[in-house]
């Protein structure tokens, strides 16, 4: 795939200034398809697919989890690893004002605010990620490892079976 193949999303900016290198990979979006969606159309098992949830705590301070697609985010173990009363997803519209990204599209790189960045532990355990690629419909696939040098990341280990 060309560069003029796929979309030029902050999110590409991003990874091309820092040097990351990526795959990109288009795929048929589906509203309310999520991860699942996405990983059958490219083949892939939803467990390489990585989900960024953008979410707040109790003070409404804004951070993004990356999550396996297969996983959910259990928030009681993530407010004990934060220090705080609880987490919640963000609604919709403040999502998108901290990222720049519609939902759905949201990637972890390139947002608009800079917001704390936690990995659920076992995806660096994989060998490839895909990711959004800052569009409905676009996702880029890169290592594990490139997350660390492309974003300050934490470690946590929230993940439960979906």
């Amino acid at each position: 795939m060309t560069k003029a193949d796929y979309p030029m999303t902050q999110a590409v900016r991003f990874l091309r200034a820092k040097k990351i290198a990526f795959e990109p990979h288009l795929y048929d979006y589906e509203e309310k398809g999520g991860t699942r969606r996405s990983s059958q159309e490219l083949g892939v098992a939803e467990h390489s697919v990585i989900k960024t949830l953008v979410m707040e705590d109790e003070a409404r301070h804004a951070f993004i989890i990356l999550m396996h697609g297969d996983c959910e985010v259990s928030t009681k173990q993530l407010a004990r690893r934060l220090k705080v009363k609880s987490v919640k997803p963000c609604e919709v519209n403040t999502a998108q004002k901290h990222t720049g990204y519609l939902v759905g599209g949201t990637s972890p790189f390139g947002t608009r605010t800079p917001l704390p960045i936690y990995v659920e532990k076992t995806i660096f355990a994989l060998p490839k990620i895909y990711l959004n690629g800052g569009k409905r419909g676009f996702l880029v696939a890169i290592k594990p490892q490139d997350l660390r040098a492309a974003l300050a990341v934490t470690e946590v280990e929230v993940a439960i079976p979906a």
